[in-house]
Order: C-alpha cells, then structure tokens, then sequence
C-alpha cells in the first residue's frame, strides 16, 4: 500500500466516502479498510515481506459496481492478495463475498450485519437506487468510493440520510432548499443553513489527497471543419433536416446541431491522422451515428476494431495497431487500460465528471507510460464552444439556456 492510501485508512470510517481521483487505487484502498476492520493486521499491508495474517471471523462482503467492472472481474483480481473471492473453494475463507452491479441493488435490501463497498457514485438523486441503498446502510456497514462525489447538495441527500443527519429527502428539503416561484416545476433557487452542510459533508468525504501521478496529461485541441451554411440554416430553421419535421424542442436542436458538426468528414480524417500517428487510441463518442462514422472509417491497413456500447461488449484488442469505440454512458468508467498511452474524444460530451470519469481509463497508477495523450476534437460552432465552456467551468452543458429565449418550445 501507498502512504497516501495507509493515510486513507486511518481517516475512514462507517459511512464515508473515499474520495481519490481517477486510478488512485480506492478498490485497493477500500478492501485493505475491510481487512483492518475484520481484525487483519496492518504490518501485512506496509511490509511485503510481513506473512500474512488471516483475518478471524471477517463479515459477509458485498459490492456494489458498474455492470462492466463486475463482467470484466477487476474487483476478482483486487480480492486475490486479501485470499478473499467469490468462489468459496479458492478463497481461504468461509464467509460469503458477493460482486454485482448497480442493476441489482435491490436484491440485496434485506441483507443484515455485512459489509458493503458502494463503487462508483451512483446514489445521485431520489431513484429506486438511492432508496435501496440506504435501506441497506440502515443494516450493514458500509462504505462508499467516488472520484466526483457530488456536483450539487442535493447529489448528498442519499448519503446524508443513510449516515442518519435527516429522516429523509423532505427532511432535508425542509431545512435547505429555496424553490423558485416562477418555474413551471420545482426548480431549487438556492440553498440555506450551507454551513451546516458542509460541516457534514467534511464528515464524511476522506479525500486520498497525497495521490500524485507520475503520468503528465498533454491535452490537445483539435480544430475540426463543419458545414456552415448546413448549420446556420438548421439553427434558424428549427428543421429536422433528417425526420423532415419541425424540431420541437431545446434537446432535440441541441441534437440536429450537434449531429451537423459531428458528422463532418474532416472530424473523420482528423482521427484517423491521429491513429495513424499513435498505432492505439481509445476513441468515446456520444452517439450512435457517430459509431457508423467510426465504423466505416479508413483505418490504416491493419489496423483491429473493437466496440463497448450498448451494442456490443467486446476486449480491447490485443497487437500494435487497434482503435477501441467506446460510448461515453456504456464506458465512461469502471475499466481501466494501460496498453495506450493514447484518448481520442471524437465528440464532447455534456458533463464534465463523465469526461474526467473516461479520462481515467488510461490513466492508471500501473500505466508503463508517462506522457498521456488526449485529443479533444472540437470546432468553432456555436454548440461545440458553449460545450466547451462547460466543462472548463467543471459543469454540466444545458440545452435549453444554449436555445435561447426566443426559442418556442411547441412541446414540453
């Protein structure tokens, strides 16, 4: 173990959030936690050499993952130096260890008096997700692990009603939210009480804030042409120019906008230049006619095609020449690859956690590569530069400010 993960340790607790950047080691991290607190010794996590000493009665373990990280087994191989797995006849232990994903949180509701790693933040919100997940918190010990915790106070409210600083969401919604009065639908206008809030957030967030890379991220902007006089049109229009209908909304324009700039063949050939410089590259995009652009591509000679979408779930090719397709809501986190030193991002997408979240793939604390190279393909569009504006503010592109007052949604 690392000394800043060592340091991790000794701060978390019941309920906290083990917060590391992107490849930091928190899979590591956290499973050393469970070690320690099922009466493992700590000389076996500092000293390589120390003989390992098993753990006395260590409590049913579950975790909680993205649905690819639980099919490609990455947390299978995390379990191996704590001689811990799933299956009972190769670990040395007799207590159960469930891996599952975020799909399945409900299965496990009614689970009493174990364990539980909650990876990758998924309690965002008020869903079926976040209801699960503290009813389990109710009954278990838990931790949570993120690289991006929370955007916003209300992205808390699960966490802070599991660790019991309110009864619920209208508990929290009481004491510190302002709803706006001129919004058609409940719109937070501001918050009240933050110190507070923050005061609880403090409690719970351990930050891994010793991680430093020993990798260095050269980010490079690529200018891509577009078809100006197609977009001008379209956005003046309002037309689908592709359903042959009137666009009836701020994300549909959002949209048709987005698919003029994206769909230009220079955006194409500006990746392929880019492949053919590097030999690998991981390439995200957004949607689905980006990938037949992507698909039918001029690779050079030779050159493997893999995809990870919602069509298909293939391996990262294996050999020196191989371009990876990876959609930003299937791939975006939870994998790691340190066969590239390369990322192509052929579209931006609208969140900048998300593109942090990819950015990570390749950026791993066992990467053999120093120098890390990321391609952001971009154009002098209106829609790309509001993206790009965005994410350099670390926030989230929206569609309907982007739209304008002028634009007259005909249905909502």
């Amino acid at each position: 173990m690392y000394d800043y993960q060592l340091d991790a340790i000794d701060r978390m607790h019941n309920g906290c959030i083990l917060c590391g950047d992107v490849g930091s080691g928190k899979s590591r991290t956290s499973l050393a936690y469970y070690y320690l607190r099922n009466g493992g010794k700590r000389e076996c996590l500092i000293n390589k050499k120390a003989r390992y000493f098993r753990m006395p009665k260590p409590k049913d373990l579950y975790i909680i993952t993205t649905a690819r990280k639980r099919d490609t087994k990455e947390w299978d191989k995390e379990l191996l130096p704590f001689l811990l797995a799933q299956d009972k006849e190769v670990s040395a232990y007799m207590n159960r260890v469930v891996i599952d994903s975020w799909n399945n949180i409900k299965k496990y509701k009614d689970v009493t008096d174990a364990f539980f790693i909650f990876d990758e933040q998924r309690v965002v919100g008020w869903g079926t997700w976040s209801k699960a997940f503290i009813r389990i918190a109710r009954s278990n010990e838990w931790i949570l692990l993120s690289a991006t915790p929370g955007d916003c106070w209300s992205d808390y409210i699960p966490v802070f009603v599991a660790n019991g600083f309110y009864k619920n969401k209208s508990d929290f919604t009481n004491r510190h939210v302002i709803f706006s009065y001129y919004a058609k639908y409940p719109q937070i206008a501001r918050y009240v009480d933050e110190k507070r809030l923050e005061a609880y957030r403090s409690m719970i967030l351990v930050d891994m804030g010793g991680f430093k890379r020993k990798t260095v991220r050269h980010n490079v902007t690529v200018d891509c042409l577009f078809d100006k006089g197609a977009y001008r049109a379209l956005y003046k229009t309002r037309w689908n120019v592709w359903d042959n209908e009137p666009i009836e909304t701020a994300s549909e324009l959002c949209f048709c906008l987005r698919k003029t700039v994206n769909s230009s063949p220079d955006r194409v050939m500006k990746t392929v230049d880019i492949l053919t410089e590097h030999g690998k590259a991981i390439v995200f995009y957004n949607f689905d006619y980006e990938l037949e652009l992507l698909r039918q591509a001029p690779w050079p000679e030779g050159t493997l095609v893999a995809e990870w979408n919602g069509h298909k779930h293939e391996k990262i090719p294996e050999g020196s020449k191989w371009v990876y397709l990876v959609n930003y809501s299937a791939g975006a986190e939870g994998w790691n690859c340190i066969r590239t030193d390369t990322m192509i991002f052929f579209s931006q997408n609208y969140s900048y956690r998300t593109t942090m979240q990819a950015a990570g793939r390749i950026d791993r604390l066992n990467t053999p590569y120093v120098d890390l190279y990321y391609y952001h393909l971009s154009s002098k569009s209106g829609i790309d530069m509001a993206i790009g504006q965005a994410l350099k503010k670390k926030g989230v592109f929206n569609e309907r400010a982007f739209s304008g007052k002028s634009f007259k949604l005909r249905k909502e």
